[in-house]
């Protein structure tokens, strides 16, 4: 059996859990061959690694529209206000 101790806040402990957390992680890897054991594609250098995720996670929450938002995510928060393009995402 698992004990449940809330952080922060006053979270609803019958209802937490970690599968959105593990989703996120199995995502990550699959995308970023970086991250996967046993394999030739890793970064020599800590910057490489820090590039590689941050153009991920940009790509991810920018770019990529989520079927189940049917938008972005940095849309659905309100952060941008169209689905950006790869030129716009190097560009800045």
């Amino acid at each position: 059996m698992v004990e449940k101790t809330a952080m922060r806040g006053t979270p609803d402990l019958e209802r937490t859990s970690a599968s959105h957390v593990e989703r996120k992680n199995g995502s990550l890897r699959q995308w970023c061959k970086r991250l996967t054991r046993l394999t030739y594609a890793l970064s020599k250098k800590w910057d490489n690694l820090k590039s590689a995720l941050a153009l991920h996670f940009a790509y991810y929450n920018f770019c990529r529209v989520h079927c189940s938002l049917r938008v972005t995510p940095a849309m659905e928060a309100g952060i941008a206000d169209h689905i950006w393009g790869l030129e716009e995402l190097i560009n800045g």
